[in-house]
């Protein structure tokens, strides 16, 4: 059976509503963030930078990747 985009948002609004009228609005966030994958490597990427941050650090990171 195809599905449409047209349906696959239809199902995606009235899920996010459902989820919102019974949870509330923070109680579908934290539903949602219990389903949601992560990126990346949390456990390999956190021993790549074992420096402090700094802010001239984060600024020409943002710069680099903007």
């Amino acid at each position: 059976m195809a599905v449409t985009i047209r349906e696959l948002e239809k199902i995606r609004r009235e899920g996010l509503k459902a989820l919102k009228d019974k949870l509330g609005v923070e109680g579908m966030i934290k539903f949602i963030q219990m389903y949601s994958d992560g990126k990346g490597n949390y456990t390999k990427e956190k021993y790549e930078n074992p420096e402090e941050l700094t802010i001239e650090y984060f600024e020409k990171f943002l710069e680099e990747n903007n």
